[in-house]
């Protein structure tokens, strides 16, 4: 899902937000049909108002798992202008290991039922709690292991926004700009039972679903799947009937009522079915205005079937409704969109694929909808817009992940709808995780078997974190735990300075590392690379394992360096304290051991250290503690040959004193309390 542009507004805050002495690398502008406003698009759909109250029932949804959903048929009436709904929905269910005596189901508790059978038989005693569990015995038990078939006919308004969760789940308005009254849906995520009788559990999808809606004859409505048929009515009214075979989730149900005019194109993905794109758009000034983003549709479909396998409802087909949403909403074939740009459409069809084909399978895991979706954008700009466009999207979503220090992708409140779709997290720190798994491996052909294992081996299904991650250990040969508990369920990000030298052909590198929640994370193990630059303007890439907060590396380079830049091509969800600082000073545990050792007293010291063969004029102390780290500076002169060490923590500790003329000596001391 998405919503629109209000992080664009963002930028000038984003390096104040983070610690005092980070920065964010530094931004290019964006062009504005090609910016990363597209997740904000579809965040701000599903955030629309507070949390939602408590959806159904832990004992209401313990009734539910008594039966697996198989198919859904919606015959309703629906107006262009109005959120009155009503008709019948068929639910057909498999029992489970035991016996059912009562059906449970979710029904916002507005609506009138006017009946319920369970395979021909009415049912009794009707029990409604809440705002939305319902209960109805049933005249005869149905026996484990069974196919049952439910109708259910009910009538009312669905509620508006000062009941809804996320604003109306059925919504009608007047389209902008346009004047075209259109009534939709959006049901993410816990909301379908705000306008058709269902069961709102993830992992349950249905195999297939029927949408028929009744209307004006001078409508046309969007669904699911294929329309088979349009069906006239007396009294100027037509029945539209939507038929899709592929299961579906019941929040990706969906329906779009308006005089739309109809534009078809299609995708040619190789190897696959030529795909037709239904396009329902407010009028023909909407479809002049919009035809040529929407023609970037096929494109879009042929490079994403290319790189993670063929759009997964090729023999249905990729359609859009236009609704005034404030942003674009993944339903599965006909994503509900308010209007048509690069990354809003790039976002909303690689849904089809992550989040629709593939459904996570817990709120909590709403990144591998979210997450992958926005990477879509990216993928896209990569393949039909500039090199320049495309980092242009990376450095926003990173500034985007780093505007605030903490933060995981796990979500641990799932009651909270705005924390479910948090633009900052589970759409730009979801694609940030993407894009560094990309480089963990290193290789896109193995980056791009993973999501395509991914999709058919869970297509159709629901997966789960834990699953992505199977995928990219048995792809890289080795547990991955450790960065799945860093930027899953840990929080923040990592702060890199570093310090270089380079000396007797050797360029020597001292990469320190601090965590923007230590607390929670205290350290990221990673790989990141550095850019060196040489006098020449010629370059060379070094990728350095940080497996430890300070860590010095030797690397043997004879030409000259001149600068070194930190992470240069933005793989890695990092600030830095600035640019890399060349310091004499730094040189690798080895050779340090080889330095000509300095007599210093006392020994254990307080509040300071003396140096008894200093022969000056002047040098620069270093103190470096257990874990590698410079502790303290200071400037020693012969006159007085004294290291101030008041302000050391008791321990051990390792001093490097450096002469003008890059000569060095060492010493060993122990500060005590």
């Amino acid at each position: 899902m998405h919503l629109s542009t209000f992080l664009l507004t963002m930028g000038g805050l984003l390096a104040g937000s983070l610690s005092a002495n980070a920065q964010l690398p530094a931004y290019r502008p964006v062009a504005t049909d090609l910016d990363g406003s597209a997740a904000d698009a579809c965040a701000r759909v599903h955030t629309g108002a507070a949390a939602r109250p408590a959806y159904a029932s832990l004992s209401h949804r313990q009734k539910m798992a008594g039966y697996d959903v198989k198919y859904y048929k919606l015959d309703i009436r629906l107006a262009n202008n109005s959120r009155n709904v009503g008709g019948t929905v068929t639910i057909r269910a498999r029992t489970g290991n035991q016996p059912l005596d009562s059906l449970a189901f979710e029904l916002f508790n507005t609506f009138t039922i006017g009946s319920i059978t369970v395979d021909g038989q009415a049912s009794t005693g009707l029990r409604r709690k809440g705002q939305g569990d319902v209960t109805v015995g049933l005249a005869r038990p149905v026996a484990p292991n069974t196919v049952f078939e439910a109708r259910i006919t009910y009538n009312g308004t669905a509620p508006n926004s000062n009941a809804a969760a996320i604003g109306n789940a059925l919504n009608t308005r007047i389209a902008p700009t346009y004047n075209v009254s259109t009534t939709w849906s959006l049901s993410e995520p816990y909301n379908a039972y705000e306008w058709w009788p269902c069961k709102q559990v993830l992992t349950d999808k249905a195999d297939s679903t029927d949408v028929w809606v009744t209307t004006a004859a001078t409508n046309k409505v969007g669904s699911n799947g294929v329309l088979e048929r349009v069906t006239s009515l007396p009294n100027n009214e037509a029945r539209y009937e939507w038929k899709s075979r592929h299961p579906i989730d019941y929040y990706l149900i969906s329906v779009a009522v308006a005089p739309y005019v109809e534009y078809v194109n299609y995708a040619n993905p190789a190897g696959g079915p030529r795909i037709p794109i239904v396009n329902y758009v407010y009028n023909q000034a909407a479809l002049n205005f919009y035809r040529t983003e929407i023609d970037r549709t096929p494109g879009f479909i042929e490079n994403y079937s290319a790189l993670v396998g063929l759009y997964p409802f090729a023999n249905e087909k990729y359609g859009h409704s236009m609704a005034p949403i404030g942003g674009g909403m993944e339903h599965q074939t006909m994503t509900t969109q308010d209007g048509f740009n690069f990354t809003l459409t790039a976002h909303e069809l690689f849904h089809q694929w992550f989040g629709d084909n593939v459904t996570c399978g817990a709120w909590e895991d709403i990144w591998l909808n979210e997450g992958f979706a926005s990477y879509g954008e990216y993928l896209s700009l990569n393949a039909f817009s500039t090199p320049a466009a495309a980092r242009s999207w990376l450095d926003q979503a990173h500034g985007s992940a780093l505007s605030q220090p903490g933060g995981s992708l796990f979500v641990s409140d799932t009651s909270n709808v705005g924390r479910i779709f948090s633009s900052r997290l589970s759409y730009k720190k979801g694609a940030a995780v993407i894009h560094m798994l990309r480089y963990l491996l290193n290789d896109d052909a193995k980056f791009f078997r993973v999501l395509r294992t991914y999709q058919s081996t869970y297509r159709g299904s629901t997966a789960r974190t834990r699953d992505l991650q199977r995928l990219f250990e048995a792809e890289a040969g080795r547990p991955l735990q450790y960065f799945f508990d860093q930027w899953f369920r840990g929080e923040g990000y990592p702060t890199f300075t570093l310090r270089w030298n380079q000396t007797g052909g050797q360029v020597y590198l001292q990469s320190t590392q601090t965590a923007s929640m230590p607390t929670v994370t205290p350290f990221f193990q990673t790989d990141i690379d550095y850019r060196l630059t040489f006098a020449d303007n010629s370059t060379r890439i070094i990728r350095f394992a940080q497996t430890q907060p300070v860590r010095t590396l030797a690397v043997a380079e004879s030409r000259a360096v001149v600068s070194i830049e930190i992470d240069p091509d933005q793989w890695l969800l990092n600030a830095t304290t600035g640019p890399a600082v060349r310091d004499g000073g730094i040189i690798t545990a080895n050779q340090t051991a080889r330095l000509p050792q300095l007599s210093v007293y006392p020994n254990p010291c307080r509040n300071q250290l003396r140096l008894a063969d200093f022969s000056g004029p002047s040098a620069q102390a270093e103190v470096i503690d257990a874990a590698g780290r410079v502790v303290l500076r200071q400037t020693v002169a012969a006159a007085r040959p004294v290291l101030q060490t008041a302000a050391l923590a008791p321990g051990l500790y390792q001093l490097r004193l450096l002469s003008p003329d890059g000569s060095a000596v060492r010493a060993r001391f122990v500060k005590e309390d």
